[in-house]
């Protein structure tokens, strides 16, 4: 941790996605105990594999690599500032390619920034995805929420709401490589997180059933964050997304008195990014995701 904390004060960029940095929080079998059986124990297929480098007893270097089933696997690395350009990089590279066993690999680039674009190219990786972040100042006006007509709003309930919003992230996101493939155990990690806040968590019902959401976060002095907005395949088309989307918003700026707010969306989705931009979003920063096949 003190190693991605360097990076991302030199890159001005964190290195490791939230769900890397919550495997390195959570996913740990302390000495003397059993692990946790509902992350997978020591079964790599269910918790990826961790790989460091290390010099003159300092680990100069981290990647995980997670296994995706048949879409192959991914990996996040970072190195040392204080030792890059000593090889550390492309020996991470090549151990997870090497743990891969052949399968399809994609490594995500925090950032976009040229010495991750230079390693991927000098390994034959190109880019396959991107992940654009988007930001927006409270301070310019927008709208009100227009709820669509038999849709109620109330806030997350932690001990009862766990398993709806599960199945509705399942279907709302069934196409998302990541989003979509969320547990009962991923849902809680995030729970015990300090910027949790079931107050910020926003949920729309149809006739008792949930029919959509909207997470917004707050970590620290930054911008709040559109974390994540769901909307049930059977309510697209109705307006949920938009007005959910603007119920996050002015409770960041009214309730939070935040003055910025941030999302994240795949650079594909085409339909999601034109409805940000007329909520007045700009894209600010890009995550890129380098491949293999």
């Amino acid at each position: 941790m003190r190693l991605v904390a360097a990076a991302a004060a030199e890159d001005g960029v964190a290195p490791l996605s939230e769900h890397g940095l919550l495997h390195l929080r959570y996913d740990v079998t302390a000495p003397g105990q059993a692990p946790d059986s509902e992350r997978g124990g020591g079964d790599p297929s269910r918790t990826g594999l961790d790989l460091v480098t290390v010099e003159a007893g300092q680990v100069t270097g981290y990647a995980h690599l997670d296994f995706d089933g048949p879409a192959g696997a991914s990996a996040e690395l970072v190195v040392d500032p204080a030792r890059r350009r000593r090889g550390a990089g492309r020996a991470l590279l090549t151990g997870l390619m090497a743990r891969a066993g052949g399968a399809p690999l994609r490594i995500w680039a925090h950032g976009d920034l040229p010495a991750a674009a230079a390693l991927a190219e000098g390994a034959g990786l190109s880019r396959v995805r991107a992940l654009w972040q988007m930001l927006r100042s409270l301070r310019e006006p927008f709208a009100d929420p227009a709820v669509p007509e038999g849709i109620t709003l109330r806030t997350f309930v932690p001990g009862r709401d766990e398993d709806e919003w599960l199945r509705v992230n399942g279907r709302a996101f069934a196409s998302h490589p990541e989003q979509g493939s969320w547990t009962r155990s991923d849902l809680a990690m995030r729970e015990k997180e300090a910027w949790f806040d079931p107050a910020g968590f926003f949920l729309a019902e149809r006739d008792g059933r949930l029919a959509g959401f909207h997470w917004t976060k707050v970590d620290g002095s930054g911008p709040g964050e559109v974390y994540v907005v769901g909307v049930d395949p059977d309510e697209q088309g109705t307006g949920l997304g938009r007005a959910l989307t603007l119920t996050g918003l002015r409770y960041l700026r009214d309730d939070r008195r935040l003055s910025e707010v941030t999302l994240y969306v795949d650079e594909s989705n085409t339909a999601a990014i034109h409805m940000y931009s007329r909520l007045g979003f700009t894209r600010s920063a890009t995550d890129v995701m380098y491949g293999s096949d």
